[in-house]
This record gives C-alpha cells, sequence and structure tokens, in this order.
C-alpha cells in the first residue's frame, strides 16, 4: 500500500473544517498535521518569514505582500475567513468624528496595515465614502507580518514603547483606529469608545447588496516546494475542503444544533440574501472580482509594488 503524505496545515479551528480535522474527510493521499494554537499574526508571520508550514491559512494581503517580493509560496482557492468589516473602525466620541469624511487628515492607530480587515475597510471608505487613503497618519503597533518598503507618500508613525493604539485612544491621543479584533472597551461598553458607524450591519448589508462583495480576509498557501514535488496535493486539498464545508452545511440546518435563539431566523434570511454557499470556494466570476478589488486596494494603499495576476496568486489546476 502507497504511504500517504503527511503536510502541516496551519489555521483557526473552523466549524467548515471540522470533518478535515476529526478525520471524517481525508484528502485523497494526504495526512494533515493541524495546528491551531497559533495567532493570527503569529501564523501568517511564521509562514511568509520561514516557510513553517507547508500549508497555511494566509491573509490575503499579507501573502500578495510575500509574493511581490519573491516569497516561494502558491495559493488555492480555499477562502477559509470572510467577513463584513464596517463595525471595525472606532473613534474617540471627543474627537469630532461623525461621519467618515471626518478622517480625513487624522491620525488613526492600529497594529499594522495589513490586516485584510484594514486593507477593506480603507478601500471601502476611500472608494464609497470619499476618504482618500493617502491623506492619513498611521500610527502602528509593530512591525508588518511580510516585510514590505512603504512608498515615500505614506505617512507612518509607531505607537511609543509601553503604549497601545486602543490606550491612545481612549486618553484622547489618537482620535480613531482600526482593528481586525474587537477592542474590550467596546465589549465592555466603554464610552471613550464607539464605532463609526453605529449601524454597521445594516451598512453592511448595503454594501454587499450594491456590490455583490462578501470581502475575502484570507486565502490558503501552499509552500512551492510542495506543489512542483507533488502536484496532484493543491487538487486533492481543494476537493477535501469542499466537502468538509458541506458536511458543517448540513449540520448548520438542522438549527437545533446551535445555542442561540434566533439562529433559525437568521439562517433563513442570510440563505435568501447570500445563496446556498455564502463560502464560496474556487475562482468563479464572484470570487475573481472580490480577489481582484482586494489586490486593487492593497496596492493602492502602497503595500505592494504592482497589482498581481489572478493568474499569478493561484494554482493553474485549482483555478
Amino acid at each position: 500500500m502507497a504511504s500517504r503524505l503527511q503536510l502541516t496545515l496551519a489555521c483557526d479551528d473552523f466549524d467548515h473544517i471540522r470533518a478535515l480535522m476529526d478525520g471524517t474527510v481525508k484528502p485523497q493521499g494526504i495526512d494533515l498535521v493541524f495546528i491551531t494554537e497559533l495567532t493570527n499574526p503569529e501564523r501568517h508571520g511564521a509562514m511568509v518569514r520561514d516557510l513553517a508550514f507547508d500549508v497555511c491559512e494566509l491573509n490575503l494581503p499579507t501573502y500578495l505582500v510575500a509574493r511581490d517580493s519573491g516569497v516561494p509560496i502558491t495559493a488555492i482557492p480555499i477562502f477559509l475567513f470572510r467577513r463584513f468589516r464596517h463595525g471595525h473602525v472606532f473613534v474617540n466620541p471627543q474627537a469630532g468624528i461623525k461621519t467618515p469624511k471626518d478622517l480625513i487628515g487624522k491620525r488613526i492607530g492600529s497594529t499594522t496595515l495589513q490586516p485584510a480587515s484594514n486593507v477593506w475597510i480603507n478601500g471601502i471608505l476611500q472608494e464609497f465614502h470619499g476618504v482618500p487613503f493617502r491623506e492619513q497618519t498611521w500610527v502602528l503597533e509593530r512591525e508588518e507580518d511580510a516585510a514590505c518598503t512603504y512608498p515615500p507618500w505614506l505617512k507612518v508613525e509607531r505607537v511609543p514603547k509601553g503604549k497601545t493604539a486602543v490606550g491612545m485612544l481612549l486618553n484622547g491621543e489618537l482620535p480613531a483606529m482600526m482593528t481586525p479584533q474587537t477592542p474590550k472597551p467596546i465589549l465592555d461598553g466603554d464610552p471613550r469608545m464607539v464605532r463609526l458607524f453605529p449601524d454597521y450591519p445594516a451598512q453592511e448589508r448595503a454594501y454587499f447588496e450594491k456590490t455583490g462583495i462578501f470581502p475575502i480576509m484570507h486565502v490558503t498557501a501552499i509552500k512551492n516546494e510542495i506543489v512542483e514535488k507533488y502536484p496532484w496535493v493543491p487538487m486533492m486539498l481543494c476537493r477535501a475542503f469542499e466537502e468538509a464545508k458541506q458536511l458543517a452545511y448540513k449540520r448548520m440546518a438542522n438549527v437545533r444544533v446551535v445555542p442561540l435563539p434566533w439562529f433559525a431566523a437568521h439562517w433563513e434570511e442570510e440563505r435568501k440574501l447570500f445563496g446556498p454557499d455564502p463560502w464560496a470556494y474556487g475562482l468563479g466570476e464572484t470570487n475573481r472580482k472580490i480577489v481582484e478589488t482586494a489586490v486593487r486596494y492593497t496596492h493602492e494603499q502602497g503595500l505592494t509594488s504592482r497589482p498581481l495576476s489572478i493568474e499569478e496568486m493561484f494554482v493553474p489546476d485549482c483555478m
């Protein structure tokens, strides 16, 4: 009997890959060793700096920056994480920021510029709300996950040692910030921090109805040496991820398994809006549009030297 190829896969602990993790679904010829204990920055940085994993769930802009600089990884169109991001712009209510255009010319805090959350909402603010990205000053907590050289026009400062962007917003040193995670003061109801878009679910729905875009946050990247040595691996992984996702949908359709009172109503509403496969994989027309939008935003924000093409980004057999 032929031996199976063992591959490490670093990712989050998602329900839609549960069947892969517990062995219900097995990729043909492959045994996956899951690494799920890392934070997003730890995982992304380890992959683009050290090629630490064979396969990795990877922040999309970080992937673009890494490919732009020659890191030997290639993506398959398995998008494990999507999220709307209108709810991730936060302001100090004393700073006088009432509308998106009030952000123009302001100092805005964040961890880094590369998180897909930041790239997407900055692109949306510029394209749909008249907030030019080039006119803000970015106050960042740390180095980017994938090394890049900022263009001369990009205004960047560093959060002082011993401080955080959240703390600086709360004490009035920063009027606004963006972050992929919901800050604790928001969860605690701290009046010194509020969302720029208080009605963010309605804003996100309107954005989706206007554009058809459900933003892709992460791609799945494979080391080039794996693709070159075992060219059958990407397709086997794509098939297995799809099978696991369909099993997750089937489980969720039994709304009794979810301990949330209005889940059935939300499930029905979201199906009407998104159709039967909101987490679609592959590079059909809609996903191609979403990826190309993320590529454009990443380049417009000075993170890549040029817009990468879809053909450069993905394993050809999986497109």
